[in-house]
């Protein structure tokens, strides 16, 4: 049975490239391996993405803890322990045990799936686990259905991170429209992360690329070039399935985060490559957010120029 739905497969044949994402396809698992588990716990940062099921908007939403908050707790599990830990996310998802919004109970028609990815900027790796989610008294728990690592292209290396305890977090403010001061963050961004959801999963992944690779077209509007990846094209597949996504930016020296939710679709253009445009719905901006302050950037080889 194929690991892709038919949102994947239409864009996977669109793109020509059914037979690479077979052969890539492979490498997708239920297991975590010995290699993964000992990544995970060495990992201060989790980006969680999935559905909020009281409005049914797509969040992707940043968990942080001192190493080994996150961990695995059998084969094809992992454990958050999220009590006490800090949370960028919306503002009533937040409160509480400290869960982000897709970790409540789920609704009583069925399961609730997250994505997760969990990305080291010192070695340029990163982890996706993709499964059911389930809360518990300290946090909440993911039985696997996806688990893979992808190659380093896009990652921004930072060698090094701090944690700054007296760090405290500005007030959320709830957005319609990003003002300059968001528009500019975008700008200067060189990451951020993307959550999708389709019938029967959610995916969290990273995109990377020099800084000014993300357009601010309006307030309202968002375009960024898809570059060339694995050819498995789990996220775009997604878009194509149910266009509901969830954004995060992230400052990695202050802490700050700007979460957008809205809806994107992929436009193919006529020499092949293909531009992302991602409609806001509503946008959650938290400055200091998170307690990480991370060195600055090497930016990777592999990001292509930015035309000015």
């Amino acid at each position: 049975m194929s690991v892709y739905h038919a949102g994947s497969r239409a864009v996977q044949d669109q793109a020509g490239v059914r037979d690479r994402a077979d052969h890539v396809g492979r490498s997708l698992g239920q297991d975590i391996k010995p290699v993964a588990a000992a990544f995970l716990e060495q990992q201060p940062l989790l980006v969680v993405g999935a559905a909020d099921p009281g409005t049914g908007r797509v969040w992707a939403s940043a968990l942080t803890g001192r190493p080994g908050f996150v961990r695995a707790t059998g084969p094809r599990r992992i454990s958050v322990h999220s009590s006490g830990e800090r949370l960028a996310g919306p503002p009533e998802e937040a409160r509480g045990a400290g869960r982000p919004a897709t970790t409540h109970a789920p609704p009583d028609d069925g399961p609730a799936y997250a994505g997760t990815i969990a990305l080291d900027p010192r070695t340029r790796r990163r982890m996706r686990l993709n499964g059911r989610l389930h809360p518990t008294a300290r946090g909440f728990t993911i039985e696997a259905d996806q688990v893979f690592s992808n190659c380093p292209k896009y990652i921004q290396r930072r060698e090094s991170y701090e944690t700054v305890p007296d760090r405290t977090p500005g007030t959320p403010r709830r957005l319609t429209a990003l003002g300059a001061e968001q528009a500019d963050f975008v700008r200067a961004a060189d990451t951020f992360f993307l959550a999708t959801v389709h019938g029967a999963g959610a995916d969290a992944s990273h995109r990377g690329g020099n800084p000014g690779f993300v357009q601010v077209a309006s307030p309202h509007e968002l375009t960024w070039p898809d570059y060339s990846g694995n050819a498995m094209f789990l996220s775009l597949g997604n878009l194509r399935a149910d266009p509901r996504a969830g954004l995060l930016f992230l400052d990695w020296e202050t802490g700050s985060t700007l979460q957008l939710t809205g809806e994107a679709r992929t436009e193919f253009a006529a020499d092949g490559t293909r531009t992302v445009r991602f409609t806001l719905t509503e946008a959650v901006w938290t400055p200091d957010a998170l307690p990480l302050r991370w060195s600055a950037p090497e930016y990777s080889p592999a990001n292509p120029d930015i035309a000015r």
